[in-house]
């Protein structure tokens, strides 16, 4: 069994075999991790405890395990009854500093991630220690825009190292200038048709600004993907490394146009074949614009569905009302413009066509009965089933009087019965006539008027040529006066357009389809 006396000699041992200057670096052995240490042992007398921060590598992962041998700088030695302090950082500084110092004097490339932003500008992590880049030193020309550098992995060339103060300075500068230093190398990179990578660095409405290492190239909008989209951050992002392909390359203005969609197949050219005219197909809603809807057919073909073939009833629909982002509905093609590469497509054909239902189920002469919805200069309209509309042309209102005058005695959900006079579904048009079902019913409609009885009517039209009424059931009517009786009304304005009168049947007129009336008390 080991006594103390022996244990004491064998630990006395094992440190006179280590170099115990303080600032060497010596192998420890992981013994325990904690929540905010490291516990080691580097078999001295007392164990080591190191910052848990000290092992955690730019990821924010620990990079440690308890068995592991690592090398720490040994930072003081206490005399048996203290602690000793040991550093992971120094030691990790201490064994690449000659290495940087190395690279330093021959100027030679080096490879560090950007860990983030500090005052004046990026922290780098340069093998295993941290180093600093300015602002300055980032790009061949002054920008603002740096944000999109963080956690991106560049060359640099270091430019100044301070042991004293541990520090090293950096520039990406001057890794970019040499690379740009030969106008024929930059020729040759840049040459159209080219494949490089590149960060996205900005992004604006008509596109993205692209850094290609000491330049930068522009990504229109239109090239980013054959698809529409109405902003580059629908695809793109800040920071983003892309491939793209160079389209133009100006060396005069030392400008470069890029391309993102041309790395991939051109969608249209497998519209030939796979899509057909005035078939049907189904889609996905991508995007909605004012003028229209677009959907995607299946491998990024695209087509557009302008505003009048999303609903029969509103050619001038706001899309929004009609569809929504992500909806699945089926199309049909009915147009392909090879020259523009345009699909236009409709969705209403797609669905039940109200004409075409309203022909199925009406006749010409069928008598109908419907809600007025408005009313013009040239006829009434009247609402359909379906949500379509009829119209009672102003030449088929009445054959009395003005037609206009008796088109105002009319009110906008006013109930009237019309008879269809033609149905063009194709044209989506259906005319109606008011006259035509007065006239057709005149006997039964009048059957129940009595001579000389007493009725109410309203006054439709005062004029030098008569006073015309209409009275129930819309029936039209006259007022028999003498000219001089006629003159007096005009004059003294003692009828007027819309004014309630009673009056007396004088006779009902069946050639002509009105009824005959005198005003009420009238001496005739």
């Amino acid at each position: 069994m080991t006594t103390i006396s022996e244990f004491e000699q064998l630990l006395e041992s094992n440190i006179s075999q280590l170099n115990m200057t303080p600032g060497e670096i010596i192998p420890a052995t992981v013994i325990d991790i904690k929540n905010d240490f490291v516990i080691i042992n580097a078999g001295l007398k007392s164990e080591g405890i190191i910052p848990k921060s000290q092992f955690i590598n730019s990821d924010g992962e620990l990079e440690v395990a308890i068995g592991d041998v690592v090398e720490v700088t040994l930072d003081l030695v206490e005399d048996g009854y203290g602690e000793t302090i040991l550093s992971r950082e120094k030691a990790k500084r201490k064994k690449v500093w000659t290495a940087l110092e190395n690279l330093l004097n021959n100027q030679e490339i080096v490879s560090g991630k950007v860990c983030g932003k500090v005052k004046g500008g990026f922290t780098v992590e340069l093998m295993d220690v941290k180093a600093f880049l300015p602002g300055s030193l980032v790009d061949v020309r002054p920008t603002k825009e740096t944000d999109y550098l963080e956690g991106k992995t560049l060359d640099f060339k270091i430019i100044k190292m301070d042991k004293v103060r541990n520090n090293i300075v950096l520039s990406r500068k001057a890794v970019l200038l040499d690379q740009n230093s030969s106008s024929e190398e930059m020729k040759e990179k840049y040459a159209e048709g080219n494949t490089t990578k590149g960060f996205v660095k900005n992004l604006t409405d008509y596109g993205a600004f692209i850094d290609l290492g000491g330049i930068d190239g522009l990504l229109h909008i239109t090239d980013i993907a054959w698809k529409r989209i109405n902003h580059p951050q629908e695809i793109l992002k800040v920071g983003d490394e892309i491939d793209i392909k160079v389209l133009k390359f100006d060396q005069e203005k030392n400008r470069v146009s890029l391309g993102m969609k041309q790395l991939t197949d051109d969608p249209w050219e497998k519209v030939e074949g796979n899509i057909e005219l005035n078939s049907v197909y189904e889609s996905k809603v991508v995007n909605i614009a004012e003028y229209g809807v677009f959907v995607d057919l299946g491998d990024s073909i695209e087509g557009l569905i302008r505003t009048s073939e999303l609903d029969w009833t509103n050619k001038n629909i706001s899309p929004k009302k009609v569809l929504n982002l992500g909806d699945k509905i089926n199309v049909k093609v009915i147009e392909v413009d090879e020259e523009k590469r345009r699909l236009s497509l409709s969705y209403k054909q797609c669905l039940p066509n109200p004409w075409e239902e309203f022909s199925n189920d009406h006749n010409k002469g069928d008598v109908i009965k419907s809600e007025i919805k408005s009313i013009t200069d040239f006829g009434i309209f009247v609402g359909l089933d379906g949500g379509i509309d009829g119209l009672v042309h102003i030449s088929d209102v009445t054959n009395l009087g003005k037609p206009e005058d008796f088109i105002r005695s009319y009110k906008k959900g006013n109930l009237i019965e019309t008879v269809v006079l033609s149905i063009d579904a194709e044209r989506e048009r259906i005319s109606l006539g008011l006259k035509q079902n007065i006239e057709s019913n005149f006997e039964s409609l009048t059957q129940d008027l009595e001579l000389g009885s007493e009725i109410s009517a309203e006054v439709v039209s005062v004029s030098d040529t008569g006073v015309y009424l209409k009275l129930d059931q819309n029936i039209p009517g006259s007022l028999k006066l003498l000219q001089k009786e006629l003159r007096e009304i005009v004059e003294t304005s003692s009828l007027t357009v819309n004014q309630k009168i009673q009056c007396n049947i004088k006779s009902i007129d069946k050639k002509n389809f009105q009824v005959i009336c005198t005003l009420l008390n009238s001496s005739e």
